[in-house]
């Protein structure tokens, strides 16, 4: 069974019902997860989603499917590693959602014998020579990889191009990472011990490396069928950093995408193919309960004479052309940096940069972390960077060595914050916290063993991949994936475990059985149901009863443990050994904040022409001139109601242009999915509005203008204002239709509905 509108392999019922399963996890696992700007994918045609990083391994893709049927109604087929397809339950998953397995050369490493150096690596760098090998032995394929021992966290591999003679083959590529430079000159200390057979009887020779290889694979059939499937109208969806890593960058990415995409215009240039970018954000990916921002970007249409130039047989430059392109495209909508290490500090100067303590939503955070990055990396070789960075460093290790948290400073405000206040609030938090643990223990003595189990064995997977894999670094990016895993596994085991021996034990009281009468009254399962109960109906209502128990559990679980995480600091403020240490700290947190804030302002315009139109968190030098600009308006058309253009200016430093001062509008994707709305993903939302072009201006407008707003009082004034705008607004509307003018006029004389942006990308 095909749909000709979603591809060739998929079948809709079975798509939509393996995805309502399957979407139960997402709302257990995460607490949020913010879909943004799906209103760039096309509701019709073919198109490729290109995600990353993938940072899930199969909680990804699923999270994808959920975002893309909800809020673009499109039904995506992933390409999956062929490996993952023989996989018991992760096989039959993904075959009932239209996955396409795709075997991977990496999946079949094997160790080769002898060692491999580079003779001349100025003049010939593709040129490797072994010692005690057989390049000629079948073992190595023309098309296939060689594989170096994996150092400092990188495996570095390339393709081979012709073999020359048993010790003698050319590389299509040549080696260039210092790892794999150091790995052929013998210099390096391989982790990966044991990664070839032993040298020869006799050979002693111990220069270069040892070293894997893996057998060429032919992808025609894949393509065949994605073609075929994009014929159709279908939606593929691909992560073309070729597997699942927890690095804080993109890997380089596979060819395979651009191949799809050139391959399906060259055979159909009228099919209208677009490659839509997808970031998949995470805060913390592998800890339960844990948030995320998926992002889709701009459509990228491959030029015509990319077309062209793959249609003449210039592949090489076509593919990496349009690759480029896509590689900016993930970019633009992905928070990435360089290392571990510039992450944090970008996080830290995050935090340090929002004076007023207001809390961003999600994509704020996201958008600001991706500046902050490049403006970092485009400066920190600069001395106010260099002194900032290491003060914010000593910082942070400061409050690691308190057991805080950056926002728990704030308890070191003795004058807003004394200490019978802060004394009131440990005793409120215990008690609720004693509270919520009552509730929490049922389900806490009834699931223990299910968290146990998944914690060692999602651990025992991620050394796994660990050690199998030639990119990862700590190997969490398969911990949620096991996790989920064997929760669905062993938690629907144990429900039943439970009911089959609370259930036997009821038929036993019931038979009146000999220990029946030697155990206390309260352990009697008659006592507490009624000899009229069918028994089928009592399994039915226990088992029911266990997973409300569990569910609840988490639910009350979270609660306490936010307020857990909150406790240090009150701990610490009271304390006559530390109080004065968290004062000074907060005395120390202002001056940072006011540091990276003025450096921020210093640098921002020469990194982004528009830093100042586009600002992101509001400049609290600046806010008290846009007050008392707003106060002066009021003042003088307090007779008539304002438009827009009276608010336009560029004394506020988040929306010079008027754009607009609303919210973002909350996208529904995870409000209820799976079922639960007890473990609804989203907050609740004040407005049901699909995601649309209004909400998701890219950070310059809406969102940002709100985001500046620090007082009751200003938000007010600007609501009143864009209420009396909107009815002008409506006047016109109504004044321009009665004569014939149309939308489309009405919205280039400024006079359209806030909604038509949206109609008009639908």
């Amino acid at each position: 069974m095909s749909n000709k509108r979603e591809g060739s392999l998929i079948v809709p019922w079975v798509y939509d019902t393996a995805l309502w399963l399957l979407s139960i996890l997402v709302d257990l696992f995460f607490r949020e997860v913010h879909p943004r700007g799906a209103w760039r994918v096309p509701r019709k045609g073919p198109i490729i989603v290109v995600a990353a990083p993938h940072a899930n391994q199969f909680v990804d893709p699923l999270i994808l499917m959920r975002v893309l049927r909800r809020d673009a109604n499109r039904r995506v087929s992933f390409l999956i590693a062929e490996k993952s397809m023989k996989r018991r339950f992760i096989g039959t998953a993904s075959a009932a959602v239209g996955a396409l397995p795709v075997a991977r050369a990496l999946d079949s490493v094997k160790a080769a014998k002898g060692r491999i150096y580079l003779a001349n690596p100025e003049d010939d760098p593709t040129l490797i020579h072994g010692i005690g090998t057989d390049f000629k032995s079948g073992d190595v394929e023309v098309g296939g990889l060689i594989v170096l021992p994996k150092i400092r966290g990188q495996t570095p591999s390339t393709e081979i191009a012709e073999i020359i003679s048993p010790t003698e083959l050319r590389l299509k590529k040549p080696f260039k990472t210092p790892e794999a430079l150091e790995s052929l000159a013998g210099k390096a200390s391989p982790s990966d011990e044991g990664a070839s057979r032993s040298l020869p009887s006799g050979d002693s020779d111990t220069r270069g490396t040892t070293f894997k290889v893996a057998p060429h694979v032919d992808q025609t059939k894949v393509y065949d069928r994605v073609f075929e499937d994009l014929r159709d109208g279908g939606c593929i969806g691909i992560f073309p950093e070729g597997g699942s890593h927890d690095r804080p960058d993109l890997l380089p990415l596979k060819a395979g995408v651009a191949i799809m995409a050139l391959g399906a215009l060259a055979a159909d240039p009228d099919c209208g193919l677009k490659i839509i970018p997808c970031g998949m954000n995470y805060f913390h990916a592998h800890k339960f309960r844990s948030r995320a921002v998926i992002e889709f970007g701009h459509p990228i249409e491959p030029h015509p004479d990319q077309i062209e130039a793959y249609k003449k047989g210039d592949r090489r430059n076509a593919v990496g052309s349009l690759l480029e392109t896509v590689y900016q495209g993930l970019v633009a909508v992905t928070q990435t940096s360089p290392d571990y290490e510039t992450l944090m500090l970008v996080q830290a100067a995050r935090r340090l940069y929002n004076p007023t303590g207001k809390k961003l939503p999600l994509p704020l955070v996201v958008e600001l972390n991706r500046r902050l990055v490049k403006g970092y990396t485009q400066y920190q070789d600069d001395e106010r960077i260099v002194q900032l960075k290491k003060a914010v460093n000593d910082y942070n290790r400061s409050l690691s060595s308190l057991g805080l948290r950056d926002h728990q400073v704030e308890w070191g405000n003795v004058q807003r914050r004394p200490w019978y206040i802060i004394l009131g609030t440990l005793i409120y938090r215990l008690g609720k916290l004693l509270i919520l643990s009552i509730g929490t223990l049922p389900g806490l003595a009834m699931f223990w063993p299910v968290f146990v189990t998944t914690k060692l064995i999602s651990m025992k997977k991620s050394k796994e991949a660990l050690a199998a894999s030639s990119v990862k670094l700590q190997g969490r990016d398969v911990i949620t994936t096991w996790k989920l895993l064997v929760a669905l596994a062993f938690a629907p085991a144990l429900y039943v475990y439970y009911t089959a021996i609370v259930s036997v034990w009821l038929y036993y009281n019931r038979v009146n059985g000999y220990y029946t009468n030697q155990v206390p009254r309260w352990m009697i399962a008659r006592t507490y149901i009624p000899d009229w109960v069918p028994l089928w109906v009592f399994a039915i209502f226990f088992l029911m009863l266990c997973t409300s128990i569990t569910f609840a559990a988490l639910r009350i679980g979270e609660i306490g443990m936010d307020i857990v995480k909150s406790l240090p600091p009150l701990f610490v403020a009271l304390n006559p050994s530390s109080s004065n240490t968290l004062v000074r700290l907060r005395a120390r947190r202002e001056q940072l904040s006011a540091a990276v804030t003025e450096l921020i302002n210093t640098l921002g315009p020469e990194v982004f022409p528009d830093f100042d139109a586009e600002r992101i968190v509001a400049d609290p030098f600046r806010e008290g001139a846009y007050q008392s600009k707003l106060k002066r308006m009021d003042r003088e058309t307090a007779s008539e109601p304002s438009t827009p253009t009276e608010i336009e200016g560029d004394d506020h430093p988040s929306s010079p242009t008027g754009k607009s001062f609303g919210l973002l509008p909350r996208n529904e994707s995870f409000q209820n999915l799976g079922g639960f709305g007890f473990f609804a993903t989203r907050p609740p939302s004040r407005s049901r509005s699909r995601n649309s072009s209004t909400g998701d201006l890219a950070m310059s407008g809406s969102i940002k203008a709100f985001s500046t707003l620090d007082h009751k009082e200003s938000f007010d004034e600007v609501t009143r204002r864009i209420r009396g705008a909107m009815q002008e607004r409506g006047k016109e509307r109504s004044r321009r239709q009665s004569e014939g003018e149309s939308s489309w006029d009405m919205a280039s004389s400024g006079a359209a509905t806030p909604g038509s942006e949206d109609k008009k990308h639908q």
